[in-house]
């Protein structure tokens, strides 16, 4: 079986590289010219773990191949992934020119049986939409559309196309389930379960997922501001709740917000088909206002901890990325929070291991400065940040830590430190969900009796 991958950005790269792992005969097509021929050298585009290994390996092997044509990759294909991207319009709405514009592309090149997969996330009744527009557009072929949507987690991408919980696939023959069911026999074999549906449920699966997922997320966010409210403790009420088989323990951790390229888009995108249709999604809608003021506030809880005014305090912001293993920024709570400290005249020192050049590229404040070197941003702060669980920081020297700054501030806003170590070394250290905790008087080297 030969795949045809259109769109080499995160989702497109990340499934043909795969699929060629897996020993099938990928070619992923994408008209940006530079980034095809930087693949062929074995320069990733983005950063993922595990992703630059395989693309170089099976590159090197020639099952994976990189093309700007379309001609070259389609024809001969069986199954034809689009993967290109799907963009939010400012009301909420999914851009789905590139997908349309895409599917029109390929028709005029089929040759032969040909199963047209939109990975994309896309709007319910798109991959029928798209059927109707390829087929005006070459009436002669012999192809279907199907709905088969990615979950693929940043950071964690490789591993969950290699071994994914489920594999939705939304089809509307048995012709194309069969294919379909061929392409991902190799993950079937090791026991993971193939859902058929139809395209309709499977494009709404992948929204009613995240937007899930999204809840939870602002759900415990809401909880923890309680806790914080009447001396709770949000990490041992989160553990309790995760240990109930009904509820499970993840995303149960609270934080700054969600971000990414999912999270924001496709709650948005979920609540305006509920409006659309009639259901409107009240929860999501809640979720999507509840995280967008989170966001605003997190520059609040600095000033809080800092008692007092902003103006002139040097404050280091540890963690750009929306999260940790990728260096992606895009709705990252670095974003609400960076500007708004330099509103308030603060001297903002940032760093981050990832995604430094991909902040910069869109946030550019003369007060803010992008620290290369972790020990550089921390040096003469009077506040320390914590937005991005990094491993890097994490196994932070908190002595160390103490001796780099002017100030003794700690607010982390992912719980990752351990409030004892903190303060033990004269630090405040100042969670989410959880009581402050002042600095303690450093430990004095004991003294030998004469």
């Amino acid at each position: 079986m030969r795949i045809a991958v259109v769109g080499a950005g995160y989702v497109g790269l990340v499934s043909g590289a795969c699929f060629a792992e897996l020993g099938f005969e990928t070619w992923c097509i994408d008209k940006d010219e530079e980034k095809i021929e930087s693949l062929k050298r074995g320069e990733m585009p983005i950063f993922e773990a595990n992703l630059e290994e395989i693309v170089v390996s099976n590159f090197e092997q020639g099952r994976l191949h990189f093309t700007t044509s379309m001609a070259g990759g389609i024809p001969q294909a069986d199954v034809v992934i689009l993967a290109v991207g799907t963009p939010e319009r400012e009301d909420g709405s999914v851009d789905l020119d590139s997908v349309f514009g895409a599917g029109l592309e390929v028709a005029r090149h089929l040759e032969g049986t040909t199963i047209i997969i939109t990975k994309s996330t896309v709007p319910v009744g798109t991959s029928r939409s798209l059927y109707r527009k390829m087929r005006e557009a070459n009436p002669v072929a012999d192809f279907e559309t199907a709905s088969n949507p990615e979950f693929l987690r940043e950071g964690e991408a490789v591993m969950d196309f290699m071994n994914p919980d489920r594999i939705v696939i939304g089809v509307a023959s048995e012709r194309s389930a069969a294919i379909l069911r061929r392409l991902y026999r190799p993950q079937q074999l090791v026991g993971v379960p193939i859902e058929v549906m139809s395209p309709e449920t499977a494009e709404l699966t992948k929204y009613a997922c995240n937007s899930f997922l999204a809840t939870k997320v602002g759900f415990i966010n809401d909880v923890s501001d309680l806790c914080q409210a009447v001396n709770g403790d949000i990490r041992q009420l989160g553990r309790a709740m995760g240990l109930d088989s009904r509820i499970g323990p993840k995303f149960l951790e609270p934080g700054p917000g969600f971000g990414g390229s999912c999270f924001p888009k496709d709650t948005k995108g979920f609540a305006l088909m509920g409006r659309d249709a009639g259901a409107p999604q009240k929860i999501v809608e809640a979720v999507i206002g509840g995280n967008a003021q989170r966001k605003r506030e997190l520059v609040n809880h600095v000033r809080a901890a800092c008692r007092g005014s902003l103006a002139d305090r040097r404050v280091a912001v540890l963690g750009l990325t929306f999260k940790p293993d990728t260096n992606d920024v895009r709705e990252s709570p670095a974003l609400e929070l960076l500007p708004a400290l330099a509103a308030e005249a603060a001297e903002v020192r940032a760093h981050d291991p990832r995604g430094i050049a991909s902040i910069a590229a869109v946030l550019s404040i003369r007060s803010i400065k992008y620290c290369a070197d972790l020990w550089d941003s921390l040096k003469g702060a009077d506040a320390l940040v914590i937005l991005t669980q990094w491993a890097d920081y994490r196994s932070l020297d908190w002595n160390l830590v103490r001796n780099a700054m002017r100030g003794t501030v700690i607010v982390d806003f992912r719980n990752i430190c351990d409030p004892e170590q903190v303060t033990g070394c004269g630090l405040d250290y100042h969670g989410i969900g959880v009581k402050p905790a002042p600095a303690k008087e450093p430990a004095q080297p004991s003294v030998a009796a004469e």
